[in-house]
């Protein structure tokens, strides 16, 4: 257990970061963080898609390299800051483990009771949550006060913003060294406070809900819905297009918080995009969504 008492991590004493996840957002969260000079060791439950995780940070920083964003030596340096494995144990030196798992309050509470036991007294844990109660998952860890909310938006390379969430615990030197980190990995935080999805995806999810029960009722089809956003509201990305970037399973996950955490019915998941999760037709990630992805473009599946 931790000592409540020992001092947290300072912005100056950070070397070292965990991260916990080799999807999309562990990955890109280990990105930015050996770019800023950390050395980074990413877990994931699989060795291999740890792995595969480099091959992916590799092929990203390339782009950056062909874009004149970093140089090759910024690449070669930062790839050699990056080591990858499969257990928690891994992080017993690491002065912050940012964890980066499924969208599932239940798997993410049970990293977090694995994770404590393995980590220095003075270790800060950050939970890249789009959407749970930073407050519960605090609490199943030896050190609430310790633990933030720390919600990078995807692609974590490209996006500016980091949603910086206290939970009930979260003291002011935590909040005050996640924000330097943050601001040292080049990104604009915007402290957000502890309620269902927080700001963002407060915002952005009943929109793609509501997008998805335009088409549900028959109002517009795939492709007129997202080309009347983008021309009409000048959004980059059609809400059913950015629907599927962001993944259905992760859409309607952060749907239920909203519903559940908020009672309100406004917040109640279209029925269509509940079926569409039920048929792993999640989005890009899985072929198809309200896209197919299985040719060389993107086509409207309605």
């Amino acid at each position: 257990m931790a000592d409540q008492d020992a001092p947290a991590a300072g912005f100056s004493d950070i070397k070292s970061i965990g991260v916990i996840g080799a999807g999309q957002m562990g990955t890109g969260i280990a990105h930015v963080c050996a770019l800023a000079g950390y050395d980074v060791k990413l877990s994931d439950v699989s060795a291999e898609a740890a792995a595969k995780a480099m091959d992916i940070i590799a092929k990203n920083m390339d782009r950056q390299v062909r874009r004149e964003i970093i140089s090759e030596a910024d690449k070669t340096a930062a790839l050699g800051r990056i080591s990858t494995g499969s257990g928690l144990e891994m992080f017993a030196d690491s002065d912050i483990v940012i964890e980066a798992a499924s969208e599932n309050e239940e798997v993410k509470r049970t990293i977090f009771k694995a994770l404590c036991p393995v980590l220095k007294p003075a270790a800060l844990i950050c939970s890249n949550t789009s959407s749970i109660s930073i407050t519960r998952l605090a609490s199943v860890t030896d050190r609430p006060a310790k633990f933030m909310g720390m919600h990078f938006m995807n692609p974590v390379p490209l996006m500016q913003l980091v949603e910086l969430i206290r939970g009930i615990a979260t003291d002011e030197p935590t909040f005050e060294t996640v924000r330097q980190l943050s601001e040292k990995l080049g990104k604009t935080t915007a402290p957000a406070e502890d309620f269902p999805a927080f700001i963002v995806n407060r915002i952005l999810l009943p929109m793609i809900n509501e997008a998805v029960y335009t088409l549900y009722e028959g109002v517009g089809s795939v492709s007129s819905i997202d080309t009347a956003m983008k021309l009409g509201a000048n959004h980059p990305m059609g809400p059913l297009e950015l629907a599927d970037f962001i993944g259905l399973d992760t859409c309607l996950s952060i749907m239920h918080v909203l519903y559940d955490g908020l009672a309100d019915s406004k917040y109640r998941p279209c029925p269509l995009l509940v079926k569409y999760v039920e048929a792993g037709w999640i989005g890009k990630k899985a072929g198809r969504g309200f896209y197919d992805y299985s040719g060389d473009e993107p086509v409207p599946t309605r």
